[in-house]
């Protein structure tokens, strides 16, 4: 995979961002999803999530749109999250 370049980049930054974050149905994934987007954006406001659960309740997503001023730093979110453990998938 080849890292987006500002001449190949469909987005513009600074730009706001939607970004989905799944993973099982627990009370401290909200904090741990926030606290994973804060080590990038520590003006992340997790008042901003729009929760939804799986018809089961089993799962849980946050859907949220974050402020994003480089390809670098929505890169740094993507993996921070996509690395966790207890986060199934992010879109």
């Amino acid at each position: 995979m080849t890292t987006p370049t500002p001449e190949t980049s469909l987005l513009t930054f600074p730009t706001d961002f939607p970004i989905k974050i799944m993973g099982l149905n627990a009370q401290t994934f909200p904090d741990l999803v926030t606290a994973l987007i804060r080590e990038h954006l520590p003006t992340f406001d997790p008042s901003s999530f729009e929760m939804r659960h799986s018809s089961g309740q089993k799962y849980l997503s946050l859907t949220c749109t974050l402020y994003i001023e480089s390809q670098a730093q929505l890169d740094a979110i993507y993996v921070a999250l996509s690395g966790h453990p207890d986060v199934l998938m992010v879109l």
